[in-house]
C-alpha cells in the first residue's frame, strides 16, 4: 500500500492541515449476518461524498467481520454522523472506543473516508505518523502502532 492517496471528487477540507478544535472519534462493531462485501464497498461509496461535503475525514478498517472506524471533523457533524451509523442494520456490537475534541491537526486530512483491510492498517498508520507534526496526534498513532505489534507478537 503507498501512501495516501487524494481521489479525484476529493474537496479537501479548508485548511486541512492546520490546527484548531476537532472532534474524533473511534468506535468498533461486528458486521451483522447476511451483509456481503459489497454492502461495505457501499457504506465506502456514501461516506466519501458525504464526508467531503461535512469536513469530515477519516478510516474505516475492515476484516473479520469487524468495523474499526477513526473519524474526525466538526463536532456536531462528527456526532450527526455517529447516530446515523449507530442506526445502520449493517452492523451490530457497536462500541465507542474513545472521543475527544482539541486544538490539533487533522490525522487523516486528505481521506474523506477510506476503507484499508487489516493487513494494511500497519502501514497507513506509519504513514501518517511520518506527516504528523502535532505531540498528540504522533502520541496518538504511536499508541496505535505499539498495540498491534503487541497484538501481532
Amino acid at each position: 500500500m503507498s501512501k495516501q492517496s487524494t481521489p479525484e471528487h476529493y474537496k479537501e477540507p479548508e485548511d486541512a492541515f492546520n490546527e484548531r478544535l476537532l472532534f474524533n472519534l473511534v468506535y468498533c462493531s461486528q458486521m451483522s449476518a447476511g451483509v456481503a462485501r459489497a454492502d461495505v464497498d457501499t457504506i465506502v461509496a456514501t461516506a466519501q461524498r458525504r464526508n467531503a461535503v461535512l469536513g469530515i475525514t477519516g478510516i474505516l478498517v475492515f476484516g473479520s467481520g469487524v468495523f474499526f472506524q477513526w473519524i474526525e471533523g466538526p463536532k456536531a457533524e462528527v456526532l450527526d454522523l455517529v447516530t446515523l451509523i449507530e442506526a445502520d442494520r449493517r452492523h451490530e456490537m457497536m462500541v465507542i472506543l474513545s472521543t475527544d475534541e482539541e486544538v490539533r491537526e487533522r490525522i487523516f486530512p486528505t481521506w474523506d473516508m477510506e476503507l484499508v483491510g487489516t493487513e494494511d492498517i500497519q502501514e497507513v498508520l506509519q504513514d501518517a505518523l511520518q506527516t504528523a507534526q502535532d505531540e498528540k496526534s504522533v502520541d496518538a498513532l504511536q499508541l496505535m502502532l505499539d498495540k498491534l505489534a503487541v497484538v501481532a507478537d
